[in-house]
């Protein structure tokens, strides 16, 4: 017994071990250090931000898939500590060239949704035209849908094997798509707004342009009725919700400051 808990506990010990904190830099593609790039372990769903020099540290094991966001670049992911190795990460975004026209609006909201409703910082010509020519809207996302428990169990109950649904169960990949799914939604979502709501929007509340999309992941999970009016794109109601959070978030900063 003593020698299987040696042999556990050397396991363990290796794997806590194994883990190595991975640095670099992020700049985009005119060399320029980009702040605020999200880095994401996909295998841990650890999170962290670069500074202002577009510098970063996060923990990763051998393999781990890094994954670095920011809006208006497109995204980029790289494994890391390959063969043991754990040199810095110099990574290039690359800007996504933007199609979509920019009008100013009030500063304030006037708590009516019919008025608030016209409050839309950004329109997007894309959406115009599709609505214009009346090209049909895509319905859902085409994902492959994550096995379960109960969609393993129940064939398994009337005498046959979903061999796949098992094999994804078990290897973890049903764990890491729902992850996947999780994580693709909230950046999506946070998007939506940055694509509709002007940055001088933010910065006039107290917010650095750098932050936006953390304080609007913040209002995510402060306020859960703002993701539900994203769902809904109803830019008027989630404009509502952001008022309320604003306080909130600027007098965490205020906290954090001092």
């Amino acid at each position: 017994m003593k020698e299987k808990l040696f042999f556990v506990f050397l396991f363990w010990f290796g794997i806590i071990f194994s883990q190595e904190i991975v640095t670099g830099k992020i700049t985009d593609d005119n060399d320029i250090n980009l702040g605020a790039v999200t880095v994401v372990n996909m295998s841990t769903d650890q999170k962290v931000y670069t500074n202002s020099l577009g510098e970063f540290s996060i923990e990763a094991f051998s393999n781990d898939e890094l994954r670095f966001v920011r809006t208006g670049y497109e995204r980029i992911s790289k494994r890391v500590l390959i063969n043991g190795i754990n040199s810095q990460l110099t990574i290039t975004l690359i800007k996504i060239p933007e199609d979509i026209e920019e009008v100013k609006v009030a500063k304030k909201l006037t708590g009516d949704l019919g008025d608030d409703s016209r409050l839309v910082v950004k329109v997007d010509k894309g959406e115009i035209v599709q609505q214009a020519v009346g090209l049909p809207q895509p319905i859902g996302k085409m994902r492959e849908t994550p096995a379960d428990v109960k969609r393993v169990l129940l064939p398994i109950l009337l005498g046959s094997l979903d061999v796949q649904g098992t094999y994804d169960l078990i290897s973890g990949k049903a764990r890491r798509q729902k992850r996947q799914y999780r994580y693709d939604d909230l950046q999506e979502h946070i998007v939506w707004i940055r694509k509709r709501v002007d940055d001088d929007y933010f910065i006039k509340a107290g917010i650095s342009a750098e932050r936006i999309s953390e304080f609007i992941e913040f209002a995510f999970v402060t306020k859960p009725q703002t993701r539900t009016y994203v769902k809904a794109k109803n830019l008027s109601g989630v404009l509502l919700r952001l008022e309320e959070v604003i306080p909130l978030y600027t007098e965490r900063l205020k906290q954090l400051k001092q």
